[in-house]
């Protein structure tokens, strides 16, 4: 299936609804979308994403990001958090050419996975407790920070691991809209790195393996790290899986 939802200025908008989980149940459709960011809306997009009834937004970006590029439009009827996961900011467009992407890009994914635990904790409380409506979360491509909080909530509620790579590495099919985004707001210039906007699934895969060797999961890393307990884990599966 096709889990892009189409619109003119947004890349990678996506519904991560129908992804079945180990037992058997599924993540039900139009309740969590990921996105890139969505400063980005306006005219006929702003249309579409009101269509879709989102209440509740989280943005992972840093404030200084948002005050640079802008934030969601405000809105009668919908929840805005500022939850800015990543602690040690980096410049992809200005790496090296020789810097492997898979391996610096799962060895950031640790860094934001480490540092960030406050604010990853309360975006899956917000996730299992925003009930009024679909709650989307976005970064600036909606690729590495989104990346792994789709990845944590996928695997709390029991998607198995590789149908977790097989989403991080879907923005694969955005991934020359950002760049001609990229391009287009810095004077025509291109990336140093060419690996800036790719999802290669090497990247969930190698970050993953660090996660397995040391807590067994993305759920004993949750456990250990986020203090997520059966309470929570209850709370997004019932908040997100079909019964």
């Amino acid at each position: 299936m096709s889990r892009h939802i189409a619109f003119e200025r947004l890349h990678n908008f996506r519904d991560l609804g129908g992804y079945r989980t180990a037992d058997g149940r599924s993540v039900r459709p139009g309740v969590l979308y990921r996105s890139d960011s969505l400063a980005k809306l306006a005219g006929d997009d702003w249309d579409r994403y009101l269509a879709l009834g989102v209440r509740t937004v989280i943005d992972l970006r840093y404030p200084w990001e948002i005050e640079a590029k802008g934030r969601v439009p405000e809105h009668a009827g919908l929840t805005y958090h500022n939850l800015s996961i990543e602690h040690r900011p980096y410049d992809q467009a200005a790496l090296g050419p020789d810097v492997p992407v898979g391996r610096y890009l799962a060895d950031r994914f640790d860094e934001v996975a480490h540092d960030g635990v406050k604010e990853i904790r309360r975006v899956l409380e917000v996730v299992a407790t925003e009930t009024e409506g679909p709650v989307v979360f976005h970064c600036a491509s909606g690729k590495d920070r989104t990346g792994l909080i789709a990845a944590l909530v996928l695997d709390l509620v029991g998607v198995p691991e590789e149908t977790v790579v097989e989403d991080f590495a879907l923005t694969g099919l955005a991934s020359e809209r950002l760049l001609a985004d990229w391009i287009a707001d810095h004077e025509g210039r291109r990336p140093l790195w060419p690996g800036y906007g790719r999802a290669p699934a090497e990247i969930m895969r190698l970050f993953l393996d660090g996660i397995d060797a040391r807590y067994g999961s993305l759920t004993g890393y949750a456990r250990e790290q986020l203090a997520v307990d059966d309470e929570l884990i209850a709370a997004l599966s019932a908040r997100l899986l079909a019964r």
